[in-house]
């Protein structure tokens, strides 16, 4: 579709999404491989989103990644500044500093109003891909002046790729895939870690977004819920609405890059995030995705003779490559074109 409806609205209604307990699975119960890859299976062919409830990851946790967000956020901007975005994906994003050109779900025409610090995986130094200096390999930049912070993030970070790692299992038996299918593509994973602030707008404008309708890039995203309402999906109809909070929940939702593997039978969601009116919103979004060099041919219970791949085959470097270079400005000066 070429534009949206609701462009600038604070008040979507507010909709459901599947609601998984991942307890069973996680803890080796008879026959809760079966039941949890079915209802994967449901909500990723139909929405792309859903909850998962006792997951392990605990509450602390979360609450102290919230805190060290908020507390990276506070800093002085030239302080921030010093950290800035690197070629490779790595650091602080200032405010209006992003805008997904590529859309094809809205015409994006105003850059999006909140601010990141990013950091991801970091790998050994005798990597080769680190040696050769690959985009996306470097190391993360870190503030000099927030004792603990560094090491709440690498343990949040540590903790949710095992939970996403975890869950492989589920997703490949929902794919009426090997349970062990995936494991080789996520050997030396690359997780991809936003902690974004969405500063109080007062006044939207039209097509104003704190972030614009867009899908995420990789396998799937994990999303502990944030305090202040403000993430919108967008129905199959074309319509918009808020999901339900659940503190006690992380959201999960696909990536395009596990919708080119599997064909379009996973479905990438289009999402979106207004800003709040008179409020600060924390949100400490992550990216669980395979690794960067493995290439990837169309899912083998996805094509067949009258269902042909959509897609090139590929690595998820080329695809991520592709889609920073065409989202954020700061790639320009290094933009390689490739074949998506």
């Amino acid at each position: 579709m070429d534009d949206t409806p609701n462009t600038n609205n604070r008040n979507v209604e507010t909709g459901t999404l599947p609601v998984l307990d991942v307890g069973p699975f996680l803890a080796g119960e008879d026959g809760a491989l079966e039941t949890l890859a079915g209802e994967i299976r449901d909500a990723c062919e139909n929405i792309g989103f859903f909850f998962i409830r006792n997951h392990g990851v605990t509450d602390d946790l979360i609450e102290r990644i919230f805190a060290e967000t908020k507390r990276f956020h506070d800093q002085p901007m030239e302080k921030k500044l010093e950290l800035a975005i690197d070629q490779n994906q790595r650091g602080y994003i200032q405010p209006g500093a992003t805008l997904v050109k590529h859309s094809t779900y809205n015409k994006n025409t105003k850059f999006d109003s909140n601010e990141t610090m990013v950091f991801a995986t970091e790998y050994a130094d005798d990597d080769p891909h680190c040696q050769a200096s690959k985009r996306f390999y470097g190391s993360n930049q870190w503030p000099a002046d927030l004792p603990g912070f560094r090491e709440t993030v690498n343990e949040y970070m540590g903790t949710m790729t095992a939970l996403g790692k975890s869950l492989l299992p589920a997703w490949a038996a929902a794919l009426e895939l090997p349970r062990d299918f995936f494991a080789p593509y996520f050997d030396n994973n690359y997780t991809y870690f936003r902690m974004a602030h969405y500063p109080p707008v007062p006044q939207l404008d039209e097509n104003e977004f704190g972030l614009g309708p867009h899908a995420d890039t990789g396998f799937m995203t994990l999303l502990p819920q944030a305090d202040v309402d403000g993430l919108e999906v967008l129905r199959t109809d074309g319509t918009w609405f808020r999901p339900p909070r659940m503190d006690d929940a992380i959201l999960v939702n696909t990536g395009q890059f596990l919708e080119r593997w599997s064909n379009e039978r996973f479905r990438a969601t289009p999402h979106r995030v207004i800003p709040p009116k008179d409020r600060h919103r924390y949100s400490v979004a992550i990216f669980i995705n395979n690794a960067f060099e493995p290439v990837c041919d169309c899912l083998p219970t996805c094509t067949d003779a009258g269902n042909p791949p959509k897609y090139p085959t590929q690595s998820y470097w080329e695809f991520y490559n592709w889609y920073m270079t065409n989202t954020y400005p700061h790639f320009a000066e290094f933009h390689e074109d490739e074949a998506v």
